[in-house]
């Protein structure tokens, strides 16, 4: 075997947001993929490897989307930069693919003009060709890649068609000894942007000829779907169906998962003899990990509905309706993305800020996204309106419990968009500048698809509780459990063991806030991840009144505490950051401490604030 078939090549995937990289990039590599950082930088790299026929292992590294090698933002910087070659540590791509969306070819020819002029070989895929086709376009491909200079080939990266064309197509060209020209691209100026910008247009005009009888279809759903008025009031029905059905479709799911718990809790303790090492498995393992997993279906409800909507097309359509509201509240466009990632978790959603080039923009979504009610939250939303929130019909066909979840997260959404102001004002005051983007055209989801992302979904909360949840129930169940309490002693054992003892010496400070020293155990390890404070709840009552258990966490709440302090709860958990692995992502994205600490305490002081007019107020109206 030849030497240029050892060596591994390294092609880079080079495409505008939305044109299907990152499915080409999956049908391209499979399983075989590795996530890391780029060196000195908190942007992500995705990395995947695959053998051609020849027996050429090629490395395919899965770059930021970008319009232009104009780097405007963190993310497009890192393209120009890998592509260029200038990346630390990195060594530039020996092949360019440039992933383009067959439907919509303005602008992406003109980065593949860019592309082009770097030197490095090029590909161009004309990805989700098989819309194109049903939309009646006609490509002249042989007269296209003549005025670009590459060749292209067809995919449907959803459907693996293509794939092998591509493949085989990036191994010709190495096999004929394509080697990198010199780099004639230069920071452009604005004529020069014009120019390109003019030349696509040419090609565009040239080569691909619009259909006989254009698809009327996508405009007249658009018309319905991004109307000023009845866009947003669809919008609001689709979340409110989303947050009803996260209630009544897993309800069944979730007792039996509730089921299964108990009795295997019941058959573990019938079989340990030992006291201290049945309380340990039983109340600390299989009471704290089950209150949290039993939250399961719901959370994978959640992420269904988002993951058929971002298939669909109609998430950037959401953003377009969205982004009126979000200018007046201080936000730019391109935030409604990250704020909307900030649903399934803060994390994700902070990282997703990389695509603002404004530095100022960037932060100000950065410290309002935890504010969006992310999936950590489910648990303790759930656990609390279970138990103060009557299972009861509205209107004769909506769920008074799926309505009080509905409110909670437009409670987050009305918070993020009023902090935005707030923050605009207070530190910097420029104007918001206009929001551009691309709207993608209407699609089928793909099932396996999304499929493999609940999967993965399923993956990370389950890989949640193994590695965060388990060994914090272990330190609750310890801290609830020793020292023992001296001989004779009134009251439960729990009064007198370390969790006991901080949980009254915290009750002070939030006794206003109608808080019990059980809750203030229970914020400390939810310190470590939101739900931890469901499971925290279910290890000390456990410990502390085994015998009340009848009717799972949710019974024992409804039995221990107020509704004063159930709702001062909830109003809590809509502000309070509790999660240090959030605070440590704004650190590493904003390479400072002056931010994170700067969101824990607005956080911390809404959070207290929120509770405390919510339980005042209660009990003013006799729910104390």
């Amino acid at each position: 075997m030849s030497l240029a078939t050892t060596v591994a090549v390294r092609v880079a995937l080079v495409g505008n947001p939305n044109s299907g990289k990152t499915a080409l990039f999956n049908a391209l590599t499979g399983a075989r993929q590795k996530v890391a950082n780029y060196a000195g930088v908190t942007v992500e790299r995705k990395e995947g490897a695959l053998v051609t026929a020849s027996g050429r292992r090629l490395t395919i590294v899965d770059l930021p989307g970008t319009y232009s090698l104009r780097a405007r933002s963190p993310d497009e910087a890192v393209t120009r930069d890998a592509v260029l070659g200038r990346l630390a540590g990195e060594v530039p791509p020996d092949v360019v693919i440039c992933v383009a969306d067959a439907t919509n070819l303005r602008l992406v020819l003109r980065l593949a003009l860019e592309l082009k002029a770097v030197g490095r070989p090029l590909v161009l895929a004309l990805n989700m060709y098989d819309i194109a086709q049903r939309q009646g376009l006609a490509i002249d491909l042989d007269a296209l890649s003549r005025e670009i200079g590459a060749p292209i080939v067809t995919t449907v990266a959803t459907r693996r068609r293509g794939i092998d064309d591509l493949v085989a197509q990036v191994d010709a060209l190495i096999a004929a000894g394509a080697l990198p020209e010199e780099n004639l691209w230069r920071e452009p100026g604005a004529a020069e942007i014009r120019l390109a910008h003019a030349r696509a247009q040419q090609f565009v005009r040239d080569h691909v000829r619009p259909p006989a009888r254009p698809d009327t279809w996508t405009g007249r759903i658009d018309a319905v779907l991004l109307h000023p008025v009845g866009g947003l009031v669809i919008l609001l029905g689709l979340l409110f169906v989303m947050f009803q059905a996260v209630f009544t479709w897993a309800a069944p799911l979730m007792q039996g998962i509730s089921a299964v718990f108990t009795a295997f809790g019941d058959g573990v303790g019938a079989y340990v003899a030992n006291d201290l090492l049945r309380s340990l498995i039983v109340d600390g393992l299989i009471a704290g990990v089950g209150s949290v997993l039993v939250f399961l279906p719901q959370i994978l409800i959640l992420f269904l509905f988002i993951l058929l909507l971002e298939d669909v097309g109609y998430m950037a359509r959401a953003a377009f309706l969205m982004d009126r509201i979000m200018g007046g509240a201080g936000l730019h466009g391109r935030a409604f993305i990250p704020l909307l990632s900030s649903f399934a978790c803060a994390i994700p959603g902070i990282m997703a800020t990389r695509v603002i080039d404004s530095r100022r923009d960037r932060l100000t979504t950065i410290l309002v996204a935890p504010l969006m009610t992310c999936s950590a939250r489910i648990p303790v939303y759930t656990l609390i309106i279970s138990a103060f929130i009557p299972n009861t019909q509205v209107a004769g066909m909506l769920s008074l419990q799926g309505l009080v979840m509905f409110g909670l997260y437009a409670a987050g959404i009305v918070s993020a968009l009023l902090m935005s102001l707030v923050i605009r004002t207070v530190f910097w005051r420029n104007a918001v500048e206009p929001f551009l983007m691309e709207l993608p055209t209407y699609r089928m989801p793909d099932p396996a698809n999304v499929a493999r992302n609940l999967m993965q979904r399923a993956s990370i909360f389950l890989g949640r509780a193994g590695r965060i949840i388990l060994p914090m129930m272990v330190l609750v169940w310890a801290l609830s459990t020793f020292p023992y309490p001296p001989a004779g002693a009134p009251g439960p054992a729990i009064d007198y063991s370390f969790a006991g003892m901080i949980g009254h010496v915290i009750e002070p400070l939030l006794a206003p806030i109608g808080f019990n020293w059980q809750i203030s155990v229970a914020l400390i390890p939810g310190m470590a991840a939101r739900e931890v404070a469901v499971a925290a709840l279910g290890t000390v009552y456990a410990v502390g009144d085994p015998q009340h258990q009848a009717g799972g966490l949710a019974a024992v709440l409804a039995r221990h505490w107020s509704l004063a302090t159930g709702l001062a709860f909830l109003a809590w958990y809509v502000f309070a950051p509790q999660c240090l692995a959030t605070l440590g992502v704004v650190k590493r994205e904003t390479n400072s401490w002056l931010w994170p600490a700067i969101m824990f305490a607005y956080m911390t002081g809404l959070a207290y604030l929120a509770a405390f007019v919510v339980y005042r107020t209660t009990v003013a109206f006799g729910g104390g």
